[in-house]
């Protein structure tokens, strides 16, 4: 069978006309719709891909989806790359978002890709961290994550800008790419050391040059205002996409049993979509409705457009349209009642407004409290002892125009010319640092950015710029082990630190100091704490 003959032509005929989703969400105000498309695995000419190719061509003849948004080995598998449909799409007038993550590919692989999607016309990239592999040929692949997705705006900002690139003793400007670049935002966290985090993250993904955003799956109307309030109050001025995944019972028991990162579904909405899914159409209707509920909303919260996922039909997407087209304009303030599905200890950034279900601007009181100076006291005699001696270390030694680091630029002058002694010094840094802080000799240490928690050897995705999205409950999604920004939250937060845990230049570690002595390194101004940002 021929692909053009995977699916006749239906009587729309609005993709040629579509305008580009830069334009949709900077220079009018419609409601945006983007459908979250899947990739298959094996070749576009299986079963699989044949589906996938004719849901999304029926889609790009709708006039009513302004964008298709298609994944990167999503869960970490194996998956056929997102360009194949993706140029099919925009040959036929559909604008895309390639979604590129960090999880396979290294910076000069994800470099060299980027150029290759902006020569075929792709403008539109969200960038990821992406979630850990969890399978592979023979075995479990390894997640490379050479950059985080703070790194990657970083790397495409500068793109877009005119990559200045070194070649022999010559350096010249690179002709700019004109990435429209999107981030993801996990704002439905279940505690303060998850959600605030995160909401930093964001700021410093727009700083790297992030044009729009897109929120996590949830079914917490309250979290999903709550983001516009923050980013409000922050003066975070981009666009917002709503998260709109369409249920079915096995997605929802999927979801349940904590199977996708960053994605929760409480005991008690488990316990109404198994009760819905005994319906003889297993709740399918219910579910459609739910979806449109949330378009509603999202729509009346001020989000401009939703982001629809799931395992679904084309026609689900209509009548997901459809059927919030029939509700009236303030009914979306009962639904926010409804859609209420938190844990009972959940954070909220802000008090609650009145019995609406959603959040006023007033911030939270008892987080409020945990901010005074007794509630800090009392936090700083419970951290670790080793905690308190490094911080004290780092302003005497490493603090940039301290009596330490001036001697210390003076050693590391000196044993640059003595390559033993070099060695050994390095040697017996590297032996402390094991029994320290579990040391992998990076050589480009982030130690003093993460409150003293090696990245390299406590976070399988090795994130030096904020956590990524898929923590649970403040556990890492590999593994029982807290989270370290989540730790780092709190020891900052102790000595009233933790707003600024994200400030400053996207740390980008150089792994040709991999080896040498980090010490060294920041005080001969080698590693990321003594470079520019944005040098080549």
């Amino acid at each position: 069978m021929s692909l053009t003959t995977l699916h006749p032509p239906n009587h729309y005929s609005g993709a040629w006309q579509k305008k580009p989703l830069r334009h949709m969400l900077e220079e009018t105000d419609t409601f945006v719709h983007i459908v979250e498309l899947v990739t298959s695995r094996g070749l576009i000419t299986e079963r699989d891909g044949r589906k996938v190719m004719a849901l999304s061509r029926r889609l790009a003849e709708h006039p009513a989806f302004h964008a298709l948004s298609i994944t990167d080995n999503p869960g970490g598998n194996a998956m056929i790359n997102p360009d194949i449909l993706g140029t099919d799409l925009i040959s036929r007038g559909q604008d895309c978002i390639i979604h590129i993550s960090c999880k396979d590919w290294n910076r000069n692989a994800i470099q060299g890709r980027a150029w290759q999607l902006a020569s075929e016309g792709f403008n539109n990239i969200l960038a990821l961290s992406g979630d850990y592999p969890i399978s592979g040929y023979l075995g479990t692949a390894g997640g490379v994550f050479d950059l985080d997705s703070i790194g990657l705006l970083e790397m495409f900002a500068d793109m877009n800008a005119g990559l200045k690139m070194k070649k022999g003793k010559k350096t010249r400007r690179m002709e700019s790419t004109a990435f429209y670049l999107g981030a993801a935002i996990n704002n439905h966290k279940r505690y303060e050391r998850e959600v605030m985090p995160q909401y930093f993250k964001l700021a410093k993904k727009i700083e790297a040059g992030a044009g729009f955003a897109v929120s996590q799956i949830g079914y917490d109307a309250r979290k999903q205002d709550e983001l516009l309030k923050y980013m409000a109050m922050r003066e975070l001025e981009i666009p917002v996409i709503a998260n709109v995944y369409v249920l079915s019972a096995p997605a929802a028991r999927y979801f349940h049993k904590g199977n996708i990162p960053g994605v929760e579904i409480t005991d008690e909405l488990m316990a109404i979509i198994e009760q819905q899914a005994k319906a003889d159409d297993k709740g399918k209707a219910f579910f459609l409705e739910l979806a449109s509920k949330q378009y509603a909303i999202a729509k009346g919260l001020g989000y401009r457009g939703v982001y629809l996922g799931g395992h679904i039909p084309y026609g689900d997407y209509e009548k997901v349209i459809e059927i919030a087209g029939t509700y009236a304009e303030d009914d979306w303030r009962d639904f926010a009642k409804e859609l209420h599905f938190s844990f009972p200890d959940e954070f909220y950034f802000f008090e609650p407004a009145g019995d609406t279900g959603l959040s006023s601007t007033d911030i939270n009181r008892a987080y409020i409290a945990s901010k005074e100076k007794s509630a800090l006291r009392e936090a700083r005699a419970n951290l670790p002892i080793s905690y308190k001696f490094n911080r004290l270390v780092h302003d005497r030694v490493f603090e940039n125009e301290s009596a330490g680091f001036r001697l210390g630029a003076r050693l590391a002058a000196a044993l640059a010319k003595r390559p033993k002694a070099e060695k050994l010094f390095h040697t017996a840094e590297h032996l402390l640092k094991i029994a320290a802080f579990d040391c992998r000799d990076c050589g480009d240490c982030s130690l003093p950015d993460i409150a003293y928690l090696c990245p390299e050897s406590q976070c399988v995705k090795n994130q030096r710029n904020g956590p990524c999205g898929g923590t649970r409950q403040g556990k890492c999604e590999i593994g029982e082990k807290d989270c370290i920004w989540a730790r780092a939250y709190d020891r900052l937060k102790a000595y009233g630190q933790e707003e600024q845990m994200l400030d400053g230049p996207a740390i980008i570690k150089d792994a040709g100091l991999k080896g040498t002595s980090a010490w060294l390194n920041t005080f001969s101004h080698k590693d990321h704490h003594g470079k520019r940002k944005g040098s080549p």
